[in-house]
């Protein structure tokens, strides 16, 4: 729903746009002619009241209450893809931005720079005749804060779809590597640079390798997912009594402790995963069942370090490479709940 009233307040919002500075503006030059023939000398705020058509005001709220609704949306549907949000928003700036300089600006600046204009200000003092240019000249409200937001946007968007993007871990599935309220950063263009909310790969980089910790969107499924890749195409991956075989080599495991010290619930494990050794948990008292699978071509196989709490590929399947958001590098904040202070004690490379 989101996605789909910002293309439509989008798509209005361009329309009023093009309205204001086709109609409106002409309107507006009409009533300033009336004025400079009948030769009245007015203050800027007497002008301003001559000249701008009173349904000008209209186009200005309508444009407000479609926004202020996309806001609402946003902040009680929450059903939005935030990457189509930003693309979206970007697209509209731009577009906006690059119109009025190359249709609009100039026949705005002309207007000003005629002569029956330029006579009729000349007869202002010189701080009223500014005024009054740049009356004349000003941008329209939404080309106004289109230029002001472009730029900014561009800057996000660039640096959110091709070089580091920000994540929430949001589970405990890859406990105890990465915490509920870990903030972790995702580098986008480590297995490929892709175009943003369509996913294609348009540059090759490396592929994916054992070990690492991988964002992903899992099969027919919309939410990022992060978990750490256990096989690559071609693996024959084995999963007896909690330990991991890759093409028949066991992956080693090595006992950590057992916690809680009294009670004991789970293991803590360092496992070695052709090489690369990371902490698991083990639940003492779970057994998810034992499994051999092959991974296909163009897929991998993705578990949580949380063995036994973590929805990976055991349940929804093996994830296709287009589906691949990035690789998890580092751990830039802990920030568990609104509740609770930030805390930057976890801050790390991540393994």
């Amino acid at each position: 729903m989101v996605d789909t009233l910002l293309v439509v307040v989008s798509f209005l919002s361009l329309l009023i746009w093009l309205v204001q500075e086709r109609f409106v503006r002409a309107q507006l030059q009409k009533n300033t002619d009336a004025v400079i023939e009948q030769n009245r000398l007015l203050t800027l705020e007497q002008f301003q009241q001559e000249v701008v058509p009173d349904w000008n005001e209209w186009l200005f709220r309508a444009v407000c209450i479609m926004w202020l609704g996309f806001v609402g949306a946003v902040i009680f549907v929450k059903d939005g893809d935030f990457a189509f949000v930003l693309v979206m928003l970007t697209l509209f700036s731009g577009l906006v931005s690059g119109l009025d300089r190359l249709l609009f600006a100039r026949a705005r600046q002309a207007y000003v720079q005629s002569s029956k204009v330029s006579n009729y200000l000349a007869q202002q003092v010189e701080e009223q005749c500014q005024a009054f240019k740049a009356f004349l000249q000003q941008d329209s409200v939404v080309a106004e804060y289109a230029k002001s937001f472009f730029p900014v946007l561009a800057i996000v968007l660039v640096l959110r779809s091709f070089i580091v993007e920000p994540f929430q871990i949001p589970s405990a599935s890859m406990v105890p590597t990465l915490e509920i309220g870990d903030y972790i950063l995702v580098n986008k263009y480590h297995y490929g640079i892709r175009l943003p909310v369509l996913g294609t790969k348009i540059i090759d980089m490396e592929e994916p390798k054992r070990g690492d910790i991988m964002v992903f969107f899992p099969p027919d499924d919309k939410r990022y997912f992060i978990k750490r890749v256990i096989g690559v195409p071609g693996d024959t991956i084995s999963y007896i009594n909690k330990e991991l075989t890759i093409n028949g080599q066991k992956m080693p495991q090595t006992l950590l402790a057992e916690l809680p010290p009294l009670q004991p619930q789970f293991e803590l494990a360092e496992e070695n995963l052709s090489g690369v050794q990371h902490l698991i948990h083990n639940a003492k008292h779970v057994h998810r069942g034992d499994f051999t699978t092959t991974v296909k071509p163009g897929h991998y196989f993705m578990m949580g370090d949380n063995r036994d709490n973590s929805s990976d590929s055991r349940v929804w399947g093996q994830v296709p490479e287009e589906n691949i958001v990035g690789k998890a590098f580092a751990i830039w904040m802990h920030w568990q709940s609104f509740t609770q202070l930030p805390s930057f004690s976890r801050v790390g490379e991540l393994q």
